[in-house]
């Protein structure tokens, strides 16, 4: 299968299946056959109207950029003003993208061009699509963008890459090597000459931004669904109440996130006989009751219980509107001045500021602080099941082993801990911050670049956190498997932990490399093996 690019119709899901391979292969981008034919359209008419030195002063097309924008480039100096755009923008440092981003940006800066309000020839946008198709990838830094005018510097990186520049570099087959000679191995023509305008299409853009956050997007909506399974999980090991999970509480105060996130625990552990008064009759390894007394009712749960709809609620709605806003901005054009049908048969050039990311900036900002309270909350379940005290005697330290000479899993916990406090400084929003640059041409900024590496980080820490969550929820439950036959658990949960056994045997000899089955967990969280384990036993989870 091919993902159309054609400026339309473009999504973050297909996005992902561009940047990650399935099955050790990526799907390949396709130009659409009518985006083709209006690009070329559009740029014979430039061509036949504006590229020569009596045509009027078009930003980009025919002048310098930035405070040199009324200084007229003559067309005799056309390719070498290409050339010497995108070196003077090459100034990206820090180590370089990830091989997803840098897929997602290619792609995405191809389907923004489209759109065809840009005015690239025809022959770029295939040159990009070749290369990605070719898995040729830019060596991309990843710092030195402000998100405005655009992602210049990475975009800047990405497009001496592709002509071909003596300087820039790509991967290649897991290889890093000068782009010319990448090029030259994945049978591309070595070089590639830029016309005017196609330096200034292919650098200014918030596309680097945008791609951050489509990745980060998807990698969100898996994830809450897999928090909500960790929720469930959690419960069944604390024989935890699923009253505050009843509809008609979700009702009272009708907020569809959190209604969402409740129908899933009830569906996965809607008929478990583990969380009922019933089980909480067994007397688990480190419980210290008298004989023959029975524990309390227990009235409710602690908050990181009780209240996970409440929470994880307010994380979908906030990823309904972070989608919505990826999801215009990927078919939007987002360089600068961009072509318009003039209503005469002809076309005209305006200059606007759609390279400014803060709609990218903004909506990074909120999904990171909302992942950031998702694995907050997941820490502090996973952190009760190492303490019998609090896990209504679950072994302590989720340990089998001999005490004393083994830890168990309050190691993994403290971990988390870190990601958490990690998470925390990270969300603080970077879209509120601006500083002017280039002698105030471009007097305020969006920072949408950081915003949306930040927001990856942030989703990478809380993938691993409710990962664990599910590994030690998995370990508690295995632990008290036979003390508590007589109570199992509800089909979902049971699906989910007949997943994670299916790759990770429970602890049952003491102590282990315990970095091995939390990147096992973290890889199945990625695989969504989990996921689709748990539908297949109760259907779709939302």
């Amino acid at each position: 299968m091919t993902v159309a690019v054609d400026g339309r119709k473009l999504t973050a899901a297909r996005v992902v299946r561009v940047a990650r391979p399935t099955g050790g292969r990526y799907e390949k981008a396709r130009l659409d056959p009518k985006a083709r034919e209006n690009i070329v359209a559009t740029r014979q008419y430039l061509d036949s109207n504006f590229m020569h030195d009596d045509a009027p002063l078009m930003y980009s097309f025919n002048t310098g950029v930035g405070l040199f924008k009324d200084q007229r480039v003559l067309m005799r100096d056309m390719a070498e003003y290409q050339r010497k755009s995108v070196y003077a923008h090459a100034t990206g440092v820090g180590e370089p993208f990830d091989e997803d981003v840098t897929r997602a940006i290619m792609l995405l800066r191809a389907n923004a061009f489209a759109s065809n309000y840009s005015g690239p020839r025809v022959e770029l946008v295939e040159r990009l699509i070749e290369c990605l198709n070719a898995g040729l990838h830019p060596v991309i830094p990843q710092k030195g963008s402000v998100g405005a005018s655009g992602d210049l510097a990475p975009l800047a990186h990405m497009s001496g890459a592709i002509c071909g520049f003596e300087e820039a570099e790509m991967f290649y087959k897991g290889k890093r090597m000068k782009a010319r000679d990448a090029l030259r191995k994945a049978g591309l023509s070595e070089t590639f000459d830029l016309g005017a305008k196609d330096a200034s299409c292919l650098i200014n853009g918030s596309t680097v931004s945008l791609a951050l956050g489509a990745l980060a997007l998807e990698d969100s909506k898996r994830l809450l669904k897999h928090a909500d399974i960790a929720l469930a999980l959690s419960l069944e090991c604390l024989r935890g109440e699923l009253a505050a999970f009843d509809p008609r509480v979700h009702a009272a105060r009708p907020h569809p996130g959190q209604a969402a996130s409740a129908r899933n625990v009830l569906r996965m552990a809607g008929d478990s006989k583990r969380c009922s008064e019933d089980a909480r009759m067994t007397v688990f390894p480190e419980e210290t009751r008298a004989p023959g007394v029975k524990p309390p009712p227990r009235v409710q749960d602690v908050y990181s219980l009780r209240c996970g709809p409440q929470v994880h609620g307010p994380v979908r709605e906030a990823l309904a509107y972070v989608d919505r806003i990826i999801g215009t901005e990927i078919n939007s054009a987002t360089d600068n001045p961009l072509v318009f049908d003039n209503g005469k048969g002809g076309l005209e050039i305006i200059s606007g500021g759609h390279f400014h990311g803060q709609y990218v900036a903004q909506t990074m900002d909120l999904l990171g602080m909302s992942i950031t309270d998702l694995g907050s909350i997941s820490e502090r379940r996973l952190a009760r099941l190492v303490d019998p005290t609090m896990s209504y005697g679950l072994p302590r330290n989720l340990l089998a082993g001999k005490k004393g000479l083994n830890t168990g899993f309050a190691t993994v916990q403290c971990s988390m801990s870190a990601l958490v406090m990690e998470n925390r400084t990270l969300s603080g929003p970077g879209s509120v911050d601006s500083i002017p640059g280039k002698s105030n041409a471009e007097d305020h900024v969006s920072n949408s670049t950081w915003c949306g590496r930040k927001a990856r980080t942030i989703v990478a820490n809380t993938e691993q956190i409710v990962a664990c969550e599910i590994l030690m929820a998995a370990q508690a439950l295995s632990l008290v498997a036979e003390v508590a036959k007589d109570h199992p658990v509800g089909s979902g949960s049971r699906a989910a932990l007949d997943a994670v056994r299916k790759v990770i045997p429970p602890a049952l000899d003491g102590d282990r490399w315990y970095g091995i089955e939390m990147q096992q967990a973290l890889d199945l969280v990625r695989s969504g093996a989990i996921v689709e384990a748990v539908e297949a036993a109760v259907g779709p989870l939302e």
